[in-house]
């Protein structure tokens, strides 16, 4: 789940990260109106989900109030990378001294958090992680151990900082890293991190919360104004559409369709809690899939029970408009009940999941 700039900087502040005096505007006029009160120079700066936005054109400065009607008129009637401009935050100009770059991520690869710091940062930060990778500094948490503030103060020191700012900056690299704790983040991010005249700012802010702990953070959905997705949903190149209650099953799917022969068209985590309208969703969406010539659906029911998904499929067999095969593994949770609601509408079903996968194949191919 992604977070506009001016929200996560919101999060930053309340955490106490400190920011620029900003405000949204979804018109010119607004934004006339804001940068007038503020009555200093400012960004404008186009609030969209894609990076790079600087490079692409999607920030303007204003000196002037007068400057502001005609930038952020072509701002808000502008594509950055595809994705259109709905809003822009109209915020101080800084007075920029220094930018630094930190970050603080899931590293897959070692299990661990990974914070990333450099004393250059700002837009050419991707290239230099190409150049001069050893400018980058990257430390490694354990997620079962406590962050501390001497480690925070550690990475300032390896960055480079100048001994008057350790403590500041790693006052900043702390808070970051228990934001990205407290609201089970993918990612947070500020790049640039600018050292103005009046002290150390975020000038720049990123926020991705994961989307399976988005229940937990009920207060960040309706600061967004936007719902987490049902599941997650990824195309691939084949004709199967592969299904599954978890990740880890779908991906289990995905490994018994190529090792009988088949090739997945779809990964779709429905999720471990999934309700008989999620089910529904999910496979209207792969029936309306054109490449899709089979599904095979695979649940192994937990918090998930069998007859909401046996419901689930039988209301959207009925709607589809494609009569596609389905072959489905079911069991676990209400599996008696689920496999009953199948059985007396004619879906044919399977217990196990590598006689339904290898099902799935020959359906496939006889289609062919």
């Amino acid at each position: 789940m992604k977070f506009f700039e001016h929200i996560a900087k919101k999060i930053f502040r309340e955490n106490g990260i400190e920011t620029f005096e900003g405000h949204v505007a979804y018109s010119p006029e607004q934004a006339v109106e804001i940068a007038t009160n503020m009555g200093c120079a400012v960004a404008l700066k186009s609030q969209v989900l894609v990076g790079g936005r600087g490079k692409a054109g999607g920030i303007k400065f204003a000196d002037q109030p007068g400057e502001v009607y005609a930038l952020s008129e072509e701002l808000l009637n502008s594509k950055i990378k595809g994705e259109s401009v709905k809003h822009i935050l109209v915020e101080e100009k800084a007075n920029i001294l220094q930018e630094y770059y930190i970050s603080v991520a899931t590293d897959r690869t070692s299990k661990k958090t990974v914070v990333m710091a450099s004393a250059e940062g700002g837009v050419e930060i991707e290239n230099l992680a190409k150049t001069n990778p050893e400018k980058i500094i990257k430390y490694y948490i354990n997620p079962l151990d406590e962050f501390l503030p001497h480690e925070a103060r550690e990475i300032a020191c390896k960055m480079g900082i100048e001994s008057e700012l350790i403590s500041k900056m790693g006052g900043v690299i702390y808070k970051l890293v228990n934001i990205y704790k407290k609201y089970d983040c993918d990612i947070v991010e500020i790049n640039p991190l600018v050292l103005t005249p009046g002290g150390i700012f975020a000038a720049d802010a990123k926020l991705i919360v994961e989307d399976d702990a988005s229940f937990r953070h009920k207060d960040l959905i309706e600061l967004s104004g936007t719902k987490p997705k049902d599941f997650g949903f990824v195309k691939l190149d084949g004709d199967i559409a592969v299904l599954g209650n978890g990740a880890g099953l779908t991906l289990t799917g995905m490994d018994m369709i190529n090792l009988y022969g088949g090739k997945p068209a779809t990964f779709l985590d429905i999720g471990g809690g999934s309700s008989e309208e999620t089910i529904k969703k999910a496979l209207n969406l792969v029936l309306n899939y054109p490449p899709v010539k089979v599904v095979f659906l695979n649940v192994l029911g937990g918090i998930t029970r069998a007859d909401d998904v046996a419901r689930g499929v039988v209301d959207a067999m009925e709607s589809a408009n494609r009569e596609i095969p389905i072959v489905i593994r079911l069991t676990g949770t209400n599996e008696e009940e689920g496999q009953k609601i199948l059985e007396e509408a004619g879906i044919p079903f399977e217990v196990s999941m590598e006689k339904a996968a290898q099902k799935a194949v020959e359906i496939c191919n006889s289609l062919k």
